[in-house]
């Protein structure tokens, strides 16, 4: 068994969690630059021929497409990561969504090419949501088997932590580009710059992530040849418990984030008539707030449990949806704002932060990343990939009514606190 420091941080750690920060902020910031552009400019770009309310329903439908090819995504990144490692796996879902993002930044629109245009966006969104598949459960298991035992929640964040940063990158590009130009340039051509600096991004990303070392616990287990030989049949067939948990325990906190920075900008501009800046500042600002609490919540994880402070933040956001809607009704700017911090920082991220270790504990080392990713990206598509388009149609059916959008997420609440209850106290296991 290798013996683990129990206080400290090693310059190899330290490295690796700069490492699934910065690498994972690109990830998300290229994942992210999707749903705001499908938000906010692809009904126009891509789908102009449709009623506008269509057009948007359209536009979150290939958005959702990338949730699709997430589940495979995990099972093949999961399957190679527990065989051969983990950094590889993580250098190659880097370049993949990469290449993806900086392609969509030169697709001719719908204009040039008729249907052509959304048929290709949607299979480079495809190909985002495979690499993004593997790109979570590599970077969690990474930083969670290199930390300290007493600070695994701690070090969890990390990776997760590029997620409001790569949120709050994209917002903000898009922000930038289109307050800097003409409504009509941006149109033309503004929109394609946040795509195309991808490119730049993911070489400081790969240039940072080829120079941490591989996980030691995964060494451990490689150097004994004792790694699974099918790690994801072996999650499918015997791990069915976990899998199942961790599947219930995703579904409402990844609804509620999708809704609270996808689905909202889109009801901010087209139901409340309010502008485009409301919901791209209010999601920039609780982006930045998450940079705090999520290792504010995580550290908390490795001080009272996992489950603790998993379960308060699974009740809490399942009894806020109704009053988050209520606030964004009021149409007030300041009212709109603190409930997106409230919903996202406050409830949200108590269960976000802990995910990454929790997740990541209940799994065995030869299979902890296949068992990881499957859950997390099968919780993913249930719930967050379709939420903007459910909660876009629950809309229209009910004459712009967000009741029974809040009854959805009430629902997908309840599921992930059985769920919860049901999930094993972790913090105090020994990874090895």
């Amino acid at each position: 068994m290798t013996k683990e420091k129990s206080s400290g941080f090693s310059k190899d750690q330290k490295k690796v969690a700069i490492a699934s920060f910065m690498g994972t902020t690109i990830e998300w910031y290229d994942f992210y630059l999707y749903g705001t552009a499908a938000a906010l400019v692809f009904p126009l770009l891509f789908f102009p021929n449709l009623d506008p309310l269509v057009g948007t329903m359209a536009a979150f439908g290939s958005y959702a497409a990338g949730f699709i090819a997430r589940p495979l995504g995990s099972m093949i990144f999961g399957h190679f990561g527990d065989r051969v490692g983990r950094k590889k796996m993580l250098t190659i879902s880097l370049l993949l969504m990469g290449v993806a993002t900086t392609l969509m930044g030169v697709l001719p629109t719908y204009n040039s090419v008729g249907i052509l245009a959304p048929l290709l966006i949607s299979l480079l969104r495809i190909i985002q949501g495979f690499a993004v598949g593997g790109e979570w459960g590599s970077a969690v298991v990474m930083s969670v088997e290199h930390a300290p035992p007493n600070k695994r929640g701690l070090f969890g964040s990390f990776p997760q932590m590029g997620v409001p940063a790569g949120l709050l990158l994209s917002t903000l590009a898009f922000s930038i580009v289109s307050n800097s130009m003409s409504n009509e340039a941006f149109l033309v051509w503004g929109w394609r710059i946040p795509f195309l600096l991808s490119a730049l991004l993911v070489i400081i990303g790969l240039y940072v992530r080829l120079k941490v070392s591989e996980s030691p616990v995964f060494l451990e287990v490689a150097t004994k040849k004792q790694q699974e030989k099918n790690p994801v049949k072996t999650v499918l067939r015997e791990q069915k418990k976990p899998l199942f948990l961790t599947i219930g325990m995703k579904l409402l906190q990844n609804a509620v984030f999708y809704i609270y920075t996808v689905f909202v900008l889109s009801y901010i501009a087209t139901t409340l008539k309010l502008d485009n800046s409301v919901g791209l500042n209010a999601v920039m600002i609780s982006s930045v707030i998450g940079l705090a609490t999520l290792p504010l919540w995580s550290h908390l994880s490795d001080k009272i449990g996992r489950k603790p402070v998993y379960l308060f933040g699974t009740i809490a956001s399942t009894l806020f949806v109704f009053p988050f809607f209520w606030m964004m009704n009021t149409g007030s700017v300041l009212l709109i704002t603190i409930g997106i911090i409230i919903g996202l920082n406050i409830l949200h991220d108590a269960v976000y932060g802990p995910q990454a270790v929790y997740f990541s504990e209940l799994f065995g080392t030869k299979v902890r990343l296949s068992g990881a990713s499957i859950g997390y990206q099968i919780g993913a598509i249930i719930a967050g990939g379709f939420s903007p388009l459910i909660a876009t149609y629950l809309l229209a059916e009910f004459d712009g009514q967000s009741w029974p959008i809040g009854v959805y997420l009430s629902v997908l609440g309840v599921l992930s606190i059985i769920s919860t209850i049901l999930a094993r106290e972790t913090f105090r296991d020994s990874l090895t």
